[in-house]
C-alpha cells in the first residue's frame, strides 16, 4: 500500500455549499464546488441537516460519474468533522458511535455533520475506511476561557478547526518559526466566522461559530444583546423555531441585506448590478446601506480580533485572515485598517482543507495505529 497511489475521496459539506475533491495520490484529480441557492436550501430550513442528506449524496456520486471516476478505485473517503462531542484533534474512524452523534448533532445542528455520515455511507459498501479530521469541536481552551457569567450555560468550542491550524502551520513557515512556539489570531469567514487565539499549538480561546457567539455573519446573528433576545423569545411573536433560525439561517447579512452571498454584495454595491437569485432587491436596500452592513460586520470581526489580542496579553506574531470573505476587498481592507496595529495581517483567502483532508486520510491509511477511537 505504501509503494501505490492512494485514491482518496473528499468531501466538505458547507452551510450553503458543498465541496468534493478527488486526489489520486497527491494528484488533484478534480475539485468541484456545487452552491445552493437560497431557494434551493428553503425546503430544509425547518428540518434537521440530516434532511439534506439525499440531496447532498447525489452531488457526490454526480461529480464522481461526470469525472470518470470508479468508486472501486477508491481506497478510503473523509469526510469534514462535524458538531460531536468535544474531542482532541486528530483523525477518527467512523463507526457507530461517532455516526450515532453526528446525526443526533449532539453539540448542534450543522451542515458539517453530514461529511462523515456521507463518507461513510459511500465508503461502506465498497469495503475501504472512511474518517473525519480535526472536527469543528475540537477543544483546547484555557479554563478561564469557558466562563459565561452564566454556571449553567459555559461557553463551549465550535470552531472551524481544520483551516484554522492548517492556516496557522502555514503563517508559522512564514514567519519561519514552528507552529507549536507561535502566538496567532486566526480569522476564518464564511456562512459562519470564527477568530481563534492560538498559543503554542493550542486554540485557548475562540467564539462559539455556530449559534450565538461572536461577529455576525452572513447567516447568524453572532452575539446580540440579550435582553432584546429574551424580550423576543417570550414575547409572543416568534416561535422556538423562529428564533432558531434568527441565530443561524436567517440572520447576520442576510436579514440586512437579503442575501448571504457576499460576491454579490459586493458586486453590487461597486457596480449596482444585482446576481439574479441571490436575494438582493435593489428597491428594499440601496448600495449605500448594504455597504454599511457589510462595513458592520467587519467592525464586529475587527472587534473580536481585539478581543483575542487581549487572550493572548498582547502578544501577537500575527493576524491571520482565511476563508471566503478573506476574497472580499472591502472586508480585507477595512479589517486591516482597524487590526494592523496588533500584528502584520497575513492573508490566505479560501481554505485548503481539501487537501488537509487528504493528508489526514492517507495518513489513516497508511498508519491505522495512529486512526484514534470515537
Amino acid at each position: 500500500m505504501t509503494e501505490k497511489k492512494l485514491n482518496i475521496l473528499v468531501i466538505n459539506p458547507g452551510s450553503t455549499s458543498d465541496e468534493v475533491s478527488y486526489y489520486r495520490g497527491k494528484d488533484l484529480v478534480f475539485h468541484k464546488t456545487v452552491r445552493y441557492s437560497p431557494a434551493e436550501l428553503a425546503p430544509y430550513e425547518r428540518e434537521k441537516i440530516t434532511a439534506q442528506f439525499d440531496l447532498r449524496k447525489k452531488m457526490v456520486l454526480r461529480a464522481l460519474q461526470e469525472h470518470g471516476v470508479d468508486p472501486k478505485e477508491m481506497h478510503g473517503v473523509i469526510g469534514r468533522g462535524g458538531l460531536v462531542k468535544p474531542i482532541e484533534g486528530g483523525v477518527y474512524a467512523v463507526d457507530e458511535a461517532l455516526l450515532a452523534d453526528l446525526r443526533e448533532g449532539v453539540l448542534g445542528d450543522h451542515s458539517s455533520n453530514l461529511g462523515g455520515i456521507l463518507a461513510h455511507d459511500i465508503a461502506g459498501p465498497l469495503g475501504i475506511p472512511s474518517f473525519i479530521a480535526d472536527p469543528v469541536v475540537v477543544d483546547e481552551l484555557d479554563p478561564l476561557a469557558r466562563y459565561s457569567g452564566m454556571p449553567e450555560n459555559p461557553r463551549i468550542s465550535i470552531f472551524h478547526a481544520l483551516n484554522q491550524k492548517r492556516c496557522g502551520r502555514h503563517a508559522a513557515r512564514q514567519l519561519g518559526k514552528p507552529y507549536e512556539e507561535c502566538r496567532l489570531i486566526i480569522m476564518h469567514g464564511g456562512g459562519g466566522i470564527s477568530v481563534g487565539a492560538h498559543r503554542d499549538g493550542r486554540v485557548v480561546d475562540v467564539n462559539n461559530a455556530l449559534n450565538g457567539d461572536g461577529p455576525f455573519t452572513p447567516q447568524r446573528s453572532g452575539g446580540v444583546p440579550a435582553g432584546g433576545l429574551v424580550g423576543m423569545c417570550f414575547g409572543g411573536k416568534y416561535s422556538r423555531q423562529d428564533m432558531m433560525l434568527k441565530l443561524k439561517g436567517q440572520g447576520g447579512l442576510v436579514a440586512y441585506t437579503g442575501t448571504s452571498d457576499c460576491i454579490a454584495l459586493e458586486k453590487y454595491i461597486l457596480t449596482g448590478e444585482v446576481k439574479e437569485g441571490c436575494g438582493l432587491d435593489p428597491k428594499k436596500i440601496s448600495r449605500e446601506k448594504a455597504k454599511e452592513a457589510v462595513l458592520a460586520m467587519a467592525y464586529q470581526i475587527a472587534k473580536e480580533i481585539g478581543a483575542m489580542a487581549c487572550a493572548l496579553e498582547g502578544k501577537v506574531d500575527a493576524v491571520v485572515l482565511t476563508g471566503g470573505l478573506a476574497y472580499d476587498k472591502i472586508i480585507v481592507e477595512e479589517l486591516k485598517k482597524r487590526v494592523s496595529w496588533i500584528a502584520p495581517v497575513l492573508s490566505y483567502p479560501g481554505g485548503d482543507e481539501m487537501a488537509a483532508l487528504r493528508i489526514a486520510a492517507e495518513k489513516g491509511i497508511l498508519h491505522p495505529d495512529l486512526v484514534k477511537k470515537y
